[in-house]
Parts: C-alpha cells; sequence; structure tokens
C-alpha cells in the first residue's frame, strides 16, 4: 500500500522536477540561489579589474585619458544600444516562458542571440582597428605597440606596412615641416627636457593639439615630471591602459559568448515545448545571468569611453 502511495505521488510530478527537490517551488528557488551565488562571485571576479584600473587611473589620470580619446566612441555608444535592447528581449522571452507561449518564447530568445551576434562583431571590428594601428598592448605577428609619430616614421623606413590614414598623416606633417628625421628627433630629445611636439606627436590626434598639448594643460605635476625624466613614460602608461581595456573587454566578450551558447541551448529546449507556466526556471536564471553581462557594460562603456573625453575637445 505504501510502495502504491509513493508511486501515485511521483506520477502527479512534473517532467521537469529533479529527484533531489520536493515540488517546483523549491527547484526554482534553489536555482535562482545558485545563480545569485554565481553572480556575487563574478562581481568580485570583475572587481579586481575595475580596482586596478580606478586606480591607475587615479594615478596617471592624462595618460588615460588620451588612450580613451582614441577608442570609438560612436561604436561603443552603438553596442551600448545593442545590449539593453536585448535585456528587453531577454525579459520579454521569461515573461512569454511564465505564460507558455512557444512561438514568442523562441522569438525572442532569437533576437537576443541577434542582438548578443551584433555585440560581438562591433567589437571585433573594434579589435581589429586596434590590431592595424598596433595599438594592441603586446606584440602580435611581429608587430609591436606603437603610439607616437616617431615610431611610425621608424617603423616606414624599415620598409613595413603601415595603415593607410596613417601614411597620409605623415605624408601631410613631413610636408608641412610639422616633423623632422628620426635622427634630429632623437638629438632633440636627448638635449632638451621640453615637451617636444615633434618626438611625441601622437598618430591620431582627437584634440586641436593632439596629447602633447593635454600634457601642458592638464597633466598632473607628477605625470609632467615623470615624462621629462622619461619620454617613454606616457607611452608605457598609454599602452597600460589598453592592456586593461582588453582584459575588462575581452572578458566580458567572452562572457557574452558564454552567454550565446547559454541562448542556444534554451531555444533547443524551448522548441521542444518544454517551458510554461509550471516550469520556467532555466529560462530566469539565464535572463538573469543575460542581464548581469549588459550591467557590466553599461560601466565598462563610460569608464573606458567617455571619463577624458573633453580633454580632447570633446
Amino acid at each position: 500500500m505504501s510502495a502504491h502511495v509513493e508511486h501515485a505521488e511521483h506520477a502527479v510530478h512534473h517532467p521537469g522536477l529533479q529527484h533531489q527537490f520536493d515540488n517546483m517551488e523549491q527547484q526554482r528557488e534553489a536555482g535562482a540561489i545558485g545563480m545569485w551565488a554565481f553572480l556575487v562571485q563574478e562581481v568580485m571576479f570583475f572587481g579586481g579589474l575595475f580596482m586596478a584600473y580606478l586606480l591607475y587611473r587615479t594615478t596617471y589620470p592624462m595618460a588615460f585619458a588620451a588612450g580613451s580619446n582614441h577608442l570609438d566612441v560612436v561604436m561603443g555608444a552603438v553596442n551600448t544600444v545593442v545590449l539593453i535592447v536585448s535585456s528587453l528581449t531577454m525579459a520579454l522571452a521569461v515573461y512569454y516562458s511564465q505564460h507558455g507561449n512557444k512561438k514568442a518564447l523562441c522569438g525572442f530568445i532569437v533576437l537576443t542571440m541577434f542582438f548578443g551576434s551584433v555585440f560581438l562583431g562591433v567589437k571585433a571590428i573594434e579589435y581589429n582597428d586596434k590590431y592595424q594601428h598596433n595599438l594592441i598592448p603586446f606584440e602580435v605577428g611581429g608587430l609591436k605597440f606603437k603610439w607616437n609619430e616617431m615610431q611610425w616614421h621608424e617603423a616606414k623606413n624599415r620598409g613595413e606596412k603601415i595603415p593607410a590614414d596613417v601614411e597620409a598623416y605623415l605624408k601631410h606633417h613631413d610636408s608641412h615641416g610639422a616633423t623632422e628625421s628620426t635622427d634630429v628627433a632623437h638629438k632633440e630629445k636627448d638635449a632638451s627636457p621640453a615637451l617636444d611636439k615633434n618626438y611625441k606627436l601622437p598618430i591620431y590626434s582627437n584634440g586641436k593639439d593632439g596629447d602633447l598639448e593635454l600634457i601642458n594643460k592638464h597633466a598632473t605635476a607628477s605625470e609632467k615630471e615623470r615624462y621629462l625624466k622619461d619620454p617613454t613614460f606616457w607611452e608605457r602608461k598609454v599602452q597600460l591602459f589598453y592592456w586593461i581595456y582588453f582584459a575588462l573587454t575581452g572578458l566580458h566578450a567572452l562572457h557574452m559568448v558564454v552567454g550565446l551558447g547559454i541562448m542556444s541551448w534554451l531555444l533547443w529546449t524551448a522548441w521542444k515545448g518544454r517551458y510554461g507556466p509550471e516550469y520556467h526556471a532555466p529560462v530566469e536564471i539565464s535572463g538573469l545571468y543575460w542581464h548581469f553581462v549588459d550591467i557590466v557594460w553599461i560601466f565598462l562603456f563610460p569608464l573606458l569611453y567617455l571619463l577624458g573625453r573633453h580633454f580632447g575637445g570633446h
């Protein structure tokens, strides 16, 4: 008799209920607690990188502002809008999973995946631009980090292939007498502690007079003093900015890839009709992860792209 009752109770269990839980509500709460615990760990994981960024940004404010001014703020803003919209489509996917609307659920999961893919595509374009202009902070394919005009002149004299816009920049400044030869520039650099525009003029210039004007006007006394003692100081600190930029955005992009994998699994199971009013916890939990990744970008965009842009004439 007891075995018969136990069998009858088991028969009414929802197919999605795992054997270690008594009911669907307990299973849903356990899953939510587990995801929140994971997200707390993720906050600490990203928190270390955010702390490193804030520490170095405070110590070398103008070097980091210069690096930030050479990021594409339009692409960053587009990606911000894309992720905000993807959070909306993810929330709608959760809503329709709760109401058992299979068609709408699958549709909004597909839209979420589409926006996530657009984000990664835009980020790939940004990364390619940094690669083309040697702004990768480590050596890639024999190409080293370059920040100033002197380095590009040296690369050109060695016969290295340089981007078309960089070559046009060099020809323009050469024709107007704004740049000098490598040997002369080195001599002036060694002979005088003055901020020599011919030596440290950057290849891009968002501001009227370039990053050297930023140093003269806005750099802290410590930054100026260290730059005058060692002209490579400025470049190394901008390179540090790009190390942190690639660490933060690369790690975030990796989380986006994982999120797309989760969405692919959700789409497959949703298409099989697995979710409805009684069982939709996997969609809710996956939505928490997706929203977390979006929120991380909401912090990354202003920190990396916007802070210090007013120094460059924006």
